[in-house]
């Protein structure tokens, strides 16, 4: 049996915590300032959305908990884990680790469902499987969607059935990261520090293109690029549904490929892995090896986001920014909320793309807002997702922008999402894509960014 494989949680654990989570809600003094930023408050205007109401529902759970289970789980998964509450909070409250932890008590006294468990636990926890199904996905996702006719740079499909056509989807890539001929033969430079790319789901799957970009920008700067093999999903998903033995078992799997003993830095381009691997890994991965506890805090030092990175680490681009074209494309930026909100990186993403002659950089209204993607929450709540989706698209197009950057390839897909629902033609890209384009471009050696 696999050493982190055990039995659901027993009500003893549960009530440990809980116990934690009494201690952790008795900070909140119920001062309000989360209202003012939460994302879903804004569209619903219900209490019952805003951090300071959950807290309220969680204070006393012991009695709320058993006396009415299914009206706080419900609660509690009307939530966004945007982090805009924890950013704002006067007292330096912890909410998204708070509501993480009542997922988890929630889902071990009631159980997942059985499909969520299967995926979680025999899918996503096992890379090989979800590899070989993801790309019988991508040979036969033409089945079940359609190309669009309007709003081609959104990249987006219709799906065919008529209760899910209103959602604009962007389809797998016929040709995922991992399988990519180049990630055989990066370049060895034994001279630079060895980067390790942790590449996650999404950008392998929907946006190898991104990955690809990556690495030849860490290489042209001189980085030794290491792409570790069997690497899977950062745990989020689980964790977010409450499955902490499955979110246990994704991030077992990834301590061998990314054995820091090998690499100086781990580097993603995905805001949520990176805020997953630095911030949760450490809190919330349960372990009963010790070796395995310190190699989990020794990855999570050594993690950066690419923006991050590249700036803070490599120095670059350097100081004094190139003076844009003449009839420059107008580019303006998404803040994806777990790499502004959780890990301050807020300047890097502008300083890369203002890199770039060809754009014109122009600060978007309200960047730093939620785009409404959440992950699971767009399925669980579509409609609530896209009213918040809407509003940053709006936004997008108050800039005048016809290309629209972000660091998160969830919120890629959220903003080509609504970006086409509004029948708009604005490219969706991430902001390394931005900064290749202008060291690559003109490169006839060099694949199209």
């Amino acid at each position: 049996m696999h050493p982190l494989k055990k039995t659901p949680l027993k009500m003893a654990a549960l009530i440990r915590l809980m116990k934690t989570l009494d201690q952790q809600v008795a900070q909140c003094s119920r001062c309000g300032t989360c209202q003012s930023v939460c994302p879903l408050y804004d569209v619903t205007r219900s209490e019952s959305d805003v951090a300071r109401g959950k807290l309220m529902l969680l204070d006393g759970l012991m009695r709320a908990f058993f006396g009415r289970p299914k009206g706080v789980s419900e609660r509690l998964d009307r939530c966004l884990l945007c982090g805009s509450c924890a950013k704002a909070c006067p007292r330096g409250v912890n909410t998204v680790e708070i509501f993480l932890t009542a997922r988890t008590v929630m889902a071990g006294y009631k159980r997942l469902s059985p499909v969520k468990r299967t995926f979680f636990r025999k899918v996503l926890a096992n890379p090989a499987l979800f590899d070989r199904l993801a790309e019988h996905g991508a040979r036969w996702q033409g089945l079940f969607s359609r190309k669009m006719d309007t709003a081609p740079g959104a990249s987006c499909a219709n799906l065919v059935s008529p209760l899910l056509s209103h959602r604009h989807v962007v389809p797998l890539a016929p040709v995922p990261f991992h399988k990519f001929p180049a990630h055989a033969a990066l370049t060895k430079n034994s001279s630079g520090v060895r980067v390790a790319l942790f590449v996650g789901c999404l950008i392998d799957k929907v946006y190898p293109h991104v990955a690809d970009a990556m690495v030849r920008v860490l290489e042209h700067h001189g980085a030794q690029v290491i792409v570790p093999d069997g690497q899977g999903c950062c745990g989020i998903p689980a964790l977010s549904s409450g499955d902490s033995e499955a979110f246990d078992l994704m991030v077992a799997g990834q301590l061998k490929p990314f054995d820091p003993i090998g690499f100086d830095y781990l580097v993603t381009g995905c805001a949520t892995c990176t805020a997953t691997i630095k911030t949760l890994w450490p809190v919330f991965f349960k372990s009963p090896s010790e070796s395995q506890k310190t190699t989990t805090s020794q990855i999570s030092e050594k993690t950066y986001d690419i923006h991050a990175f590249l700036v803070n680490v490599m120095g670059i681009p350097p100081a004094g920014q190139p003076a844009f074209d003449a009839g420059s494309s107008i580019v303006t930026y998404h803040d994806p909320c777990h790499l502004r909100k959780t890990l301050g990186v807020f300047s890097e993403p502008r300083a890369l793309i203002s890199a770039n002659p060809a754009y014109r950089f122009m600060e978007m209204p309200d960047a730093g807002s939620c785009c409404g993607m959440g992950g699971s929450f767009n399925l669980a709540h579509y409609d609530l997702s896209g009213k918040i989706g809407e509003k940053k698209a709006a936004t997008i197009e108050a800039a005048g922008a016809g290309v629209v950057a972000t660091g998160c390839p969830a919120c890629m897909m959220q903003l080509s999402d609504m970006i086409a629902r509004r029948g708009k033609n604005i490219r969706v890209a991430h902001a390394i894509e931005i900064y290749a384009e202008k060291l690559f471009f003109g490169d006839s050696s060099a694949k199209p960014i």
